[in-house]
């Protein structure tokens, strides 16, 4: 369906076309007609939460963390505060206080055997605060 598409004569007229085909909706119409549908980036209503998570990152400092119910995970890039939360909230059936966000910058770093410099890849890490009580278990 063409959003741009030009009315036919008989539409613009105001005369209603009793010829089988039905005028095709303006503009206005089919913008207010797709609005009313979620987006693919809202992931509340059913959509596929397993990208969000990629992994839970196990380092000195997330290990620490972990007596003060603070979980750090790995996350996709394109990840947000809400999605990440809807995420944990669905697979560990928990519910976070708080969210933190950081960017984990791409870094450089020089091949020790061959001299090359290379590319050490960043990412996005999320921490997740949960309330006294709650804890995240492997399973």
């Amino acid at each position: 369906m063409a959003l741009f598409s030009k009315k036919t004569e008989k539409s613009a007229q105001g005369g209603s076309s009793s010829g089988g085909k039905a005028a095709t909706p303006s503009v206005k119409e089919a913008s207010s007609q797709s609005a009313g549908t979620p987006a693919l980036r809202s992931l509340g209503g059913g959509w596929d939460l397993s990208h969000v998570l990629k992994h839970v990152r196990i380092t000195e400092k997330a290990s620490m963390q972990q007596g003060m119910n603070v979980y750090a995970f790995d996350v996709a890039q394109s990840a947000t505060k809400r999605d990440i939360m809807l995420a944990i909230r669905a697979l560990y059936k928990v519910t976070p206080r708080k969210v933190a966000v950081v960017n984990v910058p791409t870094k450089t770093r020089k091949n020790m055997r061959t001299g090359r410099e290379g590319l050490k890849r960043g990412g996005k890490k999320a921490y997740v605060y949960l309330k006294s009580g709650e804890t995240i278990t492997a399973a």
